[in-house]
């Protein structure tokens, strides 16, 4: 069934720059407030943050229903938008039908008062009706439609990578393995699996992605990746999604500012379009959140060397519970301290030692390093990961072989060193970590509709 077209959206009537007669509306009941002959209903049907009061008499058909009007029941109603007698709206609608679409029990879990984060994960079903996580949805929207639009603008194809695959793109090993074989001990030797051979779910879409640059020229992946990390922190998910962006003939340098440039076309975008939403983030999560985006929105982002970012560090005066030395990687309060307290903005370090990085990086002439960059901002820490990607079939083999990788399952991948190799590059954006960094949310249970973690499988 197609949506109704003679039906208002709450986002429009509240913006109308006229009265309206005739209009037809349908949402959630928030509040309501009786009098001796009227009702005032707070209706919200997800499309803004602020709700739309509707007045209901007993001149409006179906006013008998507004008995059975609770916190939670959806409802239809018809009547004409008017100017508002009363404080804090511009408009009103008042009511000529209203019918009652589904009742709502009295034991409804939200009510008006906040509720507290822990408690609304345990109803993650419903936790989208409140204003924080309605909030949310609809910014996480806009943001995803802002990064297929700046890659579109870019000259990116949007491409689609295996779910399933069987290889581990970060040589990292924390993979969720897939098998249609029943019982505990599935036969290590995958014959009678449904694939015949090993087989996960991917951490990453980047190793096709760089075949598909190789082809296309520019290419971008935004999909779901899963990792199988036991870990309980509030920045790691079981299940989350990346975007990941890969060019052929582009550098480390243009990969740093093909990063910058996409964090400020899509913080410029939800700035401009989603403002009410984070006005309420800004008063509520994080105070201060619209002046940090604006920061992250126009500042410069600084090329820091990690042995330049090492030795800043060193030099502090503050402490630190991890002591900064060269060959480890920066630790989230090491990123903090450069981002909000040495440079005062967002910054982009690079060409780290490769010991501590992935085999697919480009080796630099010092033979210690590695092309390699993170984009760090302030109160998140490292906010993209990428780097240039190594074109030299040698080099990359013998990086496999220093980490005692098997090439057999990456054939196809040396198979693209082989014949028409170029110098290529690209990164990682966390879509939750960016969404974090957007709302102020601290925890990455909150901006992910149903979160994944360990021993967390609901809904």
């Amino acid at each position: 069934m197609a949506p109704d077209s003679s039906r208002a959206l709450i986002k429009d009537l509240l913006d109308s720059p006229e009265p309206k007669v005739g209009v037809l509306v349908k949402g959630w009941v928030r509040t309501r407030r009786d009098s001796k002959d009227f009702s005032f209903i707070e209706l919200n049907d997800g499309s803004s943050l602020p709700s739309l009061q509707v007045l209901v008499d007993r001149e409006a058909q179906g006013y008998e229903a507004l008995k059975d009007l609770t916190t939670g029941a959806a409802v239809s109603v018809e009547g004409d938008l008017v100017e508002s007698r009363g404080q804090g709206q511009k408009w009103e609608l008042l009511a000529k039908t209203l019918t009652l679409v589904g009742p709502s029990g009295a034991d409804y879990p939200l009510q008006k008062k906040r509720h507290t984060d822990e408690y609304l994960r345990g109803i993650a079903h419903l936790r989208p009706r409140t204003n924080k996580y309605g909030a949310l949805l609809r910014l996480r929207s806009e943001t995803a439609f802002a990064i297929h639009q700046f890659f579109r603008d870019q000259g990116f194809f949007y491409v689609q990578t295996p779910i399933i695959t069987g290889s581990d793109a970060e040589g990292a090993g924390e993979m969720f393995q897939v098998t249609t074989v029943k019982g505990p001990d599935p036969d290590p030797t995958f014959k009678n699996d449904f694939f015949g051979r090993y087989a996960a779910l991917t951490v990453s879409g980047q190793l096709e992605a760089e075949l598909l640059a190789l082809a296309l020229d520019r290419v971008y992946v935004f999909g779901p990746a899963f990792r199988a990390e036991n870990s309980n922190t509030a920045r790691h998910a079981a299940e989350f999604w990346m975007v990941e962006p890969e060019a052929a003939f582009m550098d480390l340098a243009g990969d740093m500012d093909l990063a910058e440039a996409m964090i400020k076309s899509v913080v410029r975008f939800v700035l401009k379009n989603r403002a009410t939403d984070l006005a309420l983030f800004d008063s509520f999560v994080e105070p201060g959140l619209l002046k940090r985006l604006n920061v992250l929105a126009e500042s410069s982002y600084p090329r820091v060397p990690y042995a330049e970012a090492i030795k800043i560090l060193s030099g502090a005066a503050k402490k630190f519970e991890f002591a900064p030395v060269w060959g480890a990687d920066l630790a989230t309060e090491h990123e903090r301290f450069l981002c909000e307290e040495e440079f005062k903005g967002p910054i982009i370090v690079y060409d780290y030692p490769k010991a501590i990085k992935s085999f697919y990086m480009r080796n630099n002439d010092d033979g210690q390093t590695v092309a390699a960059m993170d984009v760090l901002a302030p109160k998140v820490g490292e906010l993209i990961g990428g780097s240039q990607r190594e074109e030299r079939l040698d080099l990359l083999q013998d990086r496999m072989a220093e980490l005692s990788l098997n090439p057999e399952p990456y054939w196809w991948y040396l198979d693209s060193r082989r014949w028409g190799s170029v110098p290529h590059a690209g990164f990682g954006l966390g879509f939750e970590r960016f969404l974090m960094t957007l709302t102020g949310i601290a925890n990455i249970r909150d901006v992910i509709p149903f979160p994944r973690t360990p021993k967390s499988l609901e809904f």
